[in-house]
């Protein structure tokens, strides 16, 4: 005779016996047990989460960034050099680009070009100033995130890529001549006047680069990118300063140098404000905004594993005599 003590309670079960996770009664699962469950993600669902692992940021490797940043920038320089020379239309539009800058009463390139001019070391300086840093603090930059700010470093990077990109179409629907190969302009050529190597597009190089693609002013663009990068991120004083004045010795460079129009650095502000636009809708956050590191897949995890159990609080005198009483 069975006591009721020795009965088992019968506990009910979420899921019908014989129904599957949809719902359906009386259907089976794969492995044909009727009591088994199985959690279905809907198609809807699986998409979301691979679109926000996609914009998660990810912890950058090493080979793939140098890769990467070598075939975009030989890409760029592919691009930018093959757009057409269309000279006369670049002569006409550096003509109007001229003609707007005295009509709004900023046309001042002229000036500082040729007072510079009369400084040998100084336009000398400027000369290989603008051939070099626009290319050597720009990889600086992204190395320096990629090694203190791994966290940030692809929403930054993909601002400066998407400026660049859209940079070439620039070159592509305007084409402009620089201030120095006006005709009648009164600009000085440099380069050419002191025989230093500052521009690829000037002197012995100027068959390797396209002369006429000087809207929007990329070195604008890069420099902006770093001075705010920096500005934004970095912890020491003087390198948030010398980030803010990195982008207004480019332009004063660019100017005195007679490589570009002021209004070519509007253009290269525009670019990049549409590359951080793009990186702010894939992102959803500004680059300084995203957590500095990433944490790896399964971190959280192997810490937990790796922690030591937590120890039972031990009794005080008092305590255990409170216990023996009880």
């Amino acid at each position: 005779m069975t006591t009721q003590e020795d009965r088992t309670a019968a506990t009910p079960s979420p899921v019908a016996d014989g129904a599957t996770a949809s719902g359906s009664p009386g259907s089976f699962g794969p492995a044909g047990s009727s009591g088994s469950t199985r959690a279905i993600t809907p198609p809807r669902t699986s998409t979301r989460l691979s679109l926000r692992s996609l914009r998660s940021p990810r912890r950058p490797r090493l080979w793939f960034e140098v890769l990467l940043i070598a075939v975009s920038y030989w890409l760029y320089s592919l691009v930018r050099n093959a757009v057409p020379e269309q000279k006369a239309a670049a002569l006409r539009n550096a003509d109007w680009i001229w003609s707007l800058e005295h009509t709004v009463g900023l046309a001042f390139e002229q000036t500082v070009n040729q007072a510079v001019n009369s400084v040998t070391w100084l336009i000398v300086s400027m000369n290989y100033y603008y051939a070099t840093l626009h290319f050597v603090v720009t990889i600086g930059v992204l190395v320096w995130l990629f090694r203190r700010h791994p966290g940030r470093y692809a929403a930054a990077r993909l601002a400066l890529f998407a400026t660049t990109a859209v940079a070439l179409l620039g070159y592509y629907v305007f084409p402009l001549a620089p201030p120095r190969l006006m005709n009648g302009g009164g600009f000085i050529d440099t380069v050419l006047l002191h025989q230093t190597w500052g521009s690829m597009a000037s002197g012995n190089f100027k068959h390797m680069s396209n002369q006429y693609a000087a809207m929007p002013s990329m070195h604008i663009g890069w420099s902006l990118w770093c001075g705010l990068t920096i500005c934004a991120l970095a912890s020491a004083p003087w390198a948030r300063i010398l980030g803010a004045l990195y982008p207004m010795a480019t332009l004063v460079v660019i100017v005195a140098t007679a490589n570009h129009f002021w209004l070519d650095a509007v253009g290269g502000m525009a670019c990049l404000t549409f590359g951080v636009a793009m990186s702010y809708a894939w992102y959803g956050a500004l680059p300084h905004r995203l957590p500095r590191r990433v944490q790896r897949p399964g971190g959280s995890r192997l810490r937990a594993l790796r922690r030591p159990p937590a120890r039972a609080p031990e009794l005080t005198p008092r305590a255990e005599a409170g216990s023996a009483g009880d």
